[in-house]
This record gives C-alpha cells, structure tokens and sequence, in this order.
C-alpha cells in the first residue's frame, strides 16, 4: 500500500513553485521493470519533479541492479524467524588456548608465517568502511589519533606493522631480496575519498603507493518492513553501505580476488580498522593457520563475563560448522553456563574481527555469499521525505563466512596485547580513545621493562606510559639494545 501521506506532503512543498508539465511519463521501460519487482512507488512523484530532477531519479534508479536486490530483499525477509539449529560450544579440538600453546610451537609458527610472508603469499585486508561519528568525527575512523605520544594515526600504526613484519621476514631470509606485503584496504562511498587523500598525503606511511590497493563496499537500498524500497529525497533511493561483510561481493566485483591470485597470495588476514593493538599480518596467527590446514581461522578472545556485548563463537547443530552467534541471540542461561571442566564459560570465544582466510575460500565465500542472497535486517531510522521514518538497513557480517568453511581453528589471544577497540568518544564507559592509548602505553611499558629498561615518570603509573614505534618493534622483540639500562621518562615515544 502506498502511503497517503507521501504525496501530500509534497504538493504542500512543491505548491510554492510552478510545477513543470506532467507531459513526458517516466521511461517506460524502466517503470515497467520497476513494476515487475513492485517498486513503482519510487516514481510516485513524478509529476512533482523539475526535469534535472527527473533525470537525477532516472539516473539513480538505473544504477541499482534490481533484479539481484529483489533477490536479496525477499530472501532476506523469507528467512525472517524461519528455524536455526541449536547450537553447541565450540569443541576443544578447534581452539588453540594460551594456557597450552608451548614455546616450541610459538617459534615454530613464527618462523612458518615468516617464510610464507618471505615468499608474497600473505595478503592483508583492512575493514575500513566505517565514519568515526561515535567519536566525534566524520573522517575516516582510521585517520584518528587516540592521543599517543607519536600522535599516529590508527592507519599509520598499522602500516608501521606491516613495514615492521617485512623487515622480519626478509631477514628471517636472510635479506635475501626485499618482502612486500599487498594491503588491500576496503573503504564505503562515505570514506573513500577521505582515505586516499590521508594516504596520498602522508606518503602511505613509508609503504610504496603501488602496494595499496583502495576498493568501495557497495551499498543498498533502504526498505519499509513490507520490502519497498525508502525515498531520501522526491528523487533519490535511500541507501546504505551493506556492511563489513559486503566485503566478499565487493572484492568479487573489483576482480580483486583475481588480483590476489594473480600476485601469488595464497591468505589472506582480515581485520576491522579500530582496533589499536591488532598485530596486522601476525607470522605466528599465520603459521598456526597453515599448520593446522583449515580454510578459515579467527583470532578470539575469552569472553570477559557472561553479560558482555560480544558476539561469540559456537558450533550450529551437531557436528555443524563453527560460526557466531551475536550475544542478543544468546540466552541468558546459555550465556552464564559454566564448563565444568575448563572452568571457562561454555560460549567463551568472543570474536573479536581478527581473521585469515585462504584465497580458495574467500572465492567459495563470495559465490555461495551471492547465490543464497541472505541479509541480516536491522530496524534504524532512515532520512526519508518524512523526515526519519523507522525502516530496514540491509547488512552482511564479515563473519556471514563462516558457515561456508570446511574447516574452522580458532585461536586465542590475550586481549591486553592485542585488543583495544576505538567505538566510543571519550567519556564512555568504554572502548574509547583513552582506553585504547592505555591499554598501548600499559604493553609497551611491559616490554620495556622486560628488555631491562626503566621508567620514571610525574603522573601514577596506571595513567601513563611509554609507547614503542612499530619501526622499533612488532610484539616486543629486539629490543634489549634500545632498552637494557636506559631510563625512558613516561610518557614518551621509544623508536631508533
């Protein structure tokens, strides 16, 4: 049913200017194929409109493929309360847990991610499609500073990383031939600009232009409840970036995936951008991935208490694949259930969008992705020619993947060494930039003194810290020559 509302409250807008002659219909094609997917609601003010107007809606409307999104509309809809099977905790077998991972192993997956580094098979893919509006910013969430001693951006420390790690792997060859690790970075039609231009200017970091490859999530139409696509304007669709998981497509799309394969990478490393400690490109996460043989692997961490906001790791249905269930689906008793004999949690594994894939996979991921055409809906307020009007936002989840895998291995990390999400503006309760800048300080402080360095400093130590370079260090190695009997006055930045 159409809204009686809709065009009244246009006429009034519109009475105050001539209307242009209703003469030239919509193209009727196009109507015609509106009609077939029971869209036609969208040239509902036709009449109304200027003809620059007219042509801004035409052009709109032909850039959507509207048979695929039909397709995802009403797949997304139909699967709406449709039974899921129960889930069960992730079995032991599939964990690697800190508490039982032995030195020998560490090394030896460090020296096997290093050699697959050493050898271009790593790729690494960056999330980055989101504003930092929580913060208080509508740049690109990876231009922020969270206020270390160095002032480095969130992008900059992670690229530090990734020069960081090629060092490593060409000397773990014994510099035989430089390392170059290809950084794909994923942006939305709201950051992309903004984010090239931050590169550009900051001369990707110390990283060569030529190994970044920028590439946009695309976008799709809000719908009412009842699938009908939102009007924003009398001339435009309402839209939204399809979500993190609308990473799949997007790469498929940009032949990116070919790209990959052409460039000899063999896995790929995906994380979100707001996290301050992610280890980007880790060897050790590497080579426990290509030892164990599995098709996807995430990084976790221990769920904090059974209340927390995470989504977490289960099994679907007996003997099922491994995916996450996010924790408004989990039951309050499942949730506080106890493993008697781990003494953990039984849903434990919280993800935390810390992955690696293998380049098979990700294909396999982006084409059953694309056939079953399942969206999650979230319900949010949407601009329309009402003002903001309750509709539906069309997403995917990075995690949609892993339901596809053969094979899944999780492995856990500690979260003081390699968490520190960037979600909120300062004067949260948590995840903002003054907690993220502690959590860096508190771990480089560590490592510091574990090299044998000491720290003075004016303010309680809980507040403060020192920060080592990503040039200086990955995770804490190499730097008993910088640290051993030298005194660093807190805060400070520590690099060569």
């Amino acid at each position: 049913m159409r809204e009686p509302t809709m065009v009244v409250g246009i006429h009034n807008n519109a009475a105050a200017g001539p209307l242009p002659p209703p003469t030239s219909p919509p193209p009727q094609a196009l109507l015609e194929r509106l009609k077939d997917y029971g869209q036609e609601d969208a040239f509902a003010l036709w009449d109304e409109l200027s003809p620059d107007e007219r042509h801004l809606l035409v052009k709109d409307i032909e850039s959507l493929d509207l048979s695929r999104i039909d397709r995802i509309i009403r797949c997304s809809l139909r699967s709406q309360g449709l039974p899921v099977a129960a889930i069960e905790p992730v079995p032991e077998s599939c964990v690697s847990s800190v508490e039982e991972r032995t030195m020998e192993e560490r090394e030896r997956w460090w020296k096997m991610g290093l050699k697959a580094i050493s050898e271009g098979k790593l790729a690494v893919l960056l999330l980055s499609g989101g504003q930092g509006t929580r913060l208080g910013s509508s740049d690109p969430k990876g231009c922020f500073n969270i206020g270390l001693p160095s002032g480095k951006s969130l992008f900059q420390l992670q690229a530090e990383r990734i020069f960081c790690v090629q060092r490593l792997a060409a000397q773990a060859m014994n510099g035989a031939g430089s390392v170059t690790i290809h950084w794909y970075i994923m942006t939305s039609p709201f950051t992309d600009d903004a984010t090239r231009k931050f590169f550009e200017s900051h001369k990707y970091f110390g990283l060569e232009a030529d190994q970044v490859t920028f590439f946009q999530q695309g976008t799709i139409p809000c719908i009412s409840k009842d699938g009908r696509y939102i009007m924003e304007t009398p001339f435009k669709v309402a839209k939204s970036p399809d979500g993190n998981g609308g990473v799949y497509s997007a790469l498929k799309s940009t032949r990116l995936l070919e790209d990959m394969a052409m460039r000899g990478i063999k896995f790929v490393d995906c994380y979100g951008v707001d996290n301050a400690l992610v280890r980007v490109a880790d060897p050790t996460f590497l080579g426990y991935f290509i030892d164990k043989g599995v098709a996807a692997a995430a990084k976790v961490v221990q769920k904090a208490y059974p209340q927390e906001k995470v989504g977490v790791f289960v099994r679907r249905g007996k003997g099922g694949p491994l995916t996450v269930v996010e924790y408004s689906e989990l039951d309050q008793s499942l949730a506080s259930a106890i493993n008697q004999q781990t003494g953990r949690l039984r849903f434990c594994w919280s993800n935390v969008c810390l992955h690696m894939f293998t380049l098979d996979f990700l294909n396999q991921v982006a084409n059953g992705l694309e056939k079953d055409c399942i969206y999650h809906l979230a319900e949010k307020k949407i601009p329309s020619i009402h003002g903001y009007t309750m509709g539906l936002k069309l997403e995917q989840f990075i995690f949609d993947a892993f339901p596809y895998a053969p094979s899944t291995a999780l492995f856990e990390v500690l979260r003081e060494e390699e968490f520190a999400p960037v979600k909120n503006a300062n004067g949260s309760n948590y995840d903002t930039p003054d907690s993220a800048r502690l959590l860096v300080l508190r771990l480089h402080t560590r490592w510091i003194v574990a090299a044998g360095g000491f720290l003075t400093h004016s303010v309680p130590l809980y507040a403060t810290g020192v920060e080592v370079s990503p040039l200086c260090s990955y995770g804490g190695e190499n730097l008993e020559s910088v640290s051993r009997g030298r005194t660093f006055h807190a805060p400070c930045e520590i690099s060569f």
